[in-house]
């Protein structure tokens, strides 16, 4: 089982859309909620590339998702689990090889972790910080599934981003949108 955790496992949603918008309108940009739903689940840096090109800005990408994960971070201690999912990792712990698969920052998926319980919970956990390519790219999951050793086509996947879902489909891998249950 490989979840996603940016709101799948915790209920960081609001957080990041504000940490977003607070530091577009610093840039000189109006925030757009629609754009950064319709980019869910990728690293902040490739959000910041897709703005540019889809709205022809030149936003500095690195340095503006440094800034969003600045901002996001100083909240993430408060986010909440998402108890539907929260379920399926108590009801398995133990039992079934698991893994956190997020395109956000391994600080910030490290302290969203410890602030829901689920710290030591997990076999492996991989971000944006490895050194594999980002959702919609299947090799997120696809390398969770080799460091779980798990065969992808016996995985489940749990997310909550169009990106995320894309991702899991081309690894061969059971799609599960956590969205329904929310």
């Amino acid at each position: 089982m490989i979840f996603d955790c940016d709101g799948t496992l915790a209920d960081t949603m609001p957080i990041h859309l504000k940490a977003w918008c607070d530091t577009f309108n610093r840039y000189g940009y109006d925030c757009l909620p629609e754009f950064i739903e319709s980019v869910q689940g990728m690293p902040a840096v490739k959000i910041v590339e897709q703005f540019n090109r889809q709205f022809k800005a030149a936003i500095d990408a690195r340095q503006f998702a440094l800034e969003k994960n600045r901002r996001a971070s100083h909240n993430l201690a408060k986010a909440r689990p998402i108890e539907p999912v929260m379920a399926v990792v108590q009801r398995f712990k133990g039992k079934l090889p698991m893994a956190v698969a997020s395109g956000g920052i391994r600080k910030n998926v490290d302290l969203i972790l410890d602030s829901i319980g689920l710290k030591n919970v997990f076999e492996t956990v991989i971000t944006s910080d490895d050194p594999v390519l980002p959702k919609p790219n299947p090799d997120i999951f696809l390398e969770a599934a080799r460091r779980m050793g798990v065969q992808p086509e016996f995985c489940q996947v749990f997310e909550d981003g169009e990106a995320g879902l894309v991702a899991a489909r081309k690894a061969g891998m059971v799609a599960t949108d956590v969205r329904i249950y929310l």
